[in-house]
Order: structure tokens, then C-alpha cells, then sequence
């Protein structure tokens, strides 16, 4: 894929994989459309990008809410038109022992990991489709593969990101649209510091731009090939 020029959403993009994926990105030519939660955060990170000369825009948006979605797509479409590149990676974690866990707790960690997922890629997928060419990034982890202990909201909605992905892959490859799950581990950001293993490692686990270069990888490589899951993980964890 050419990026120069390229308009790229991405979810959950004022802070950790999702900002630096949005320079990333940017740097590399594509044009920006993001969202997030709060207003504030979404304004500054649009003046961010601006001042690097990256063509951005952003609006608040609840990705887990069907109205906030559909609101969001539309703006998109008004301002630049149809994506290429959608990057799903809005996303929460509650890590507690089940019998701590309260259903409130598992459903808002379904409702950010899986529902947005599914709203947010169905709100760009016709477009898509009608382009006949494009990728949609799916920010999983590698706790989609395995379990952690105190994770099993956040390691079941990881699961569900990866047969989410490698069902759309099948659906839409035939018709030229790239489906790709990335599969980070430990990651410096202000959502994992709240876990022991990355304020005491700091040296061992990744950056968010590590995962943002590995998006980067797969959307560059030529259009009649695709990685469709990437596993990358600190190298002397």
C-alpha cells in the first residue's frame, strides 16, 4: 500500500499506540482521522500532528457507543472521504481475581475490546469494500493467545479480537481488504503502568512506537500480500 495520501482512522488515538501510531502514520504521508473519549485530549492531539504538517482531524467519540460511531462516520466521510486504513485500537483493561470482578467491570472491558470493534469496523467496512482495497489493523494482544492471571476480562476480549480478525479475513480478502491483528506484549503506556511487571521494567518491556513501527510494517508491504497476525514481543523480557 502507498500511504502518502492515504486517510487512516484510528480509535483511541490521544495516548500510547493509538497517538503513536497516528504519527507514525502521519509521518509517513497517510492523512489522520481519530478519536477519543475526551474532547481536550482529542483537540490537542490533532494540534500535535497539525504542527508536524500531517493532515489530521479528530472529534470525541465512545467507540462503544452505536450513535457516537455512526456520528463519527459521518464526519469522517464529510471531511475526507472513504478510509484505507482503519486502525482499531481503543481498548481498556480491569485486572482483578474474578471474585473481585464485578459484571459492570466485564461488561465495559466487552463493551471498549469487542463491541467497538464491531461497530467501528461495520460503520467503514462498505466503503471499504466499494474502494476494493484497504486494511483494517485490529490492536489484539498476546494475552489473546494465552491467559494472565487477574485477566479474564481482558484476556477474553483479546480472544475475541483475534476470531474476530481471522473471520473478517476471510470474508473480505477476496475482495481487497486486508485484515491484520497485532499482537503486542508488555507496552510502556499510561494503561499498563498500572501493573507491576512495566513500572519495574521499564528497560525490558516495549514503546508504543515499537507496536506503531509494526502497523507501519504491515501496511507497506505490497498489496497482494498481507500479514494477518504479528506477534511482537519485548526481546529479553
Amino acid at each position: 500500500m502507498e500511504l502518502p495520501g492515504s486517510l487512516a482512522v484510528i480509535t483511541g488515538a490521544t495516548e500510547g499506540i493509538g497517538r503513536a501510531t497516528a504519527f507514525a502514520l502521519g509521518r509517513a504521508g497517510a492523512r489522520v482521522a481519530m478519536c477519543a473519549r475526551t474532547a481536550a485530549n482529542v483537540d490537542a492531539t490533532v494540534r500535535a500532528l497539525r504542527a508536524e504538517g500531517i493532515d489530521a482531524i479528530g472529534m470525541p467519540c465512545d467507540v462503544s457507543d452505536p450513535e457516537c460511531v455512526t456520528a463519527f462516520a459521518d464526519f469522517v466521510g464529510r471531511e475526507r472521504g472513504t478510509p484505507r486504513i482503519v486502525v482499531n485500537n481503543a481498548g481498556i483493561g480491569r485486572f482483578k481475581p474474578l471474585s473481585e470482578l464485578s459484571l459492570e467491570d466485564w461488561d465495559r472491558t466487552m463493551s471498549v475490546n469487542v463491541r467497538s470493534l464491531y461497530l467501528v469496523t461495520r460503520a467503514f467496512l462498505e466503503g471499504m469494500l466499494g474502494a476494493g482495497t484497504g486494511t483494517i489493523v485490529n490492536i489484539a494482544s498476546l494475552a489473546g493467545k494465552n491467559g494472565v492471571e487477574g485477566g479474564t476480562a481482558y484476556c477474553a476480549s483479546k480472544h475475541a479480537v483475534l476470531g474476530f480478525s481471522k473471520s473478517l479475513m476471510l470474508e473480505v480478502r477476496k475482495r481487497g481488504l486486508r485484515v491484520v491483528a497485532i499482537c503486542p506484549g508488555s507496552v510502556a503506556t499510561t494503561f499498563a503502568e498500572k501493573g507491576d511487571r512495566v513500572r519495574h521494567n521499564r528497560d525490558r518491556v516495549l514503546t508504543a512506537e515499537d507496536v506503531a513501527h509494526a502497523v507501519l510494517a504491515t501496511l507497506t508491504i505490497d498489496d497482494r500480500a498481507m500479514i494477518s497476525e504479528l506477534d511482537i514481543r519485548p526481546t529479553n523480557p
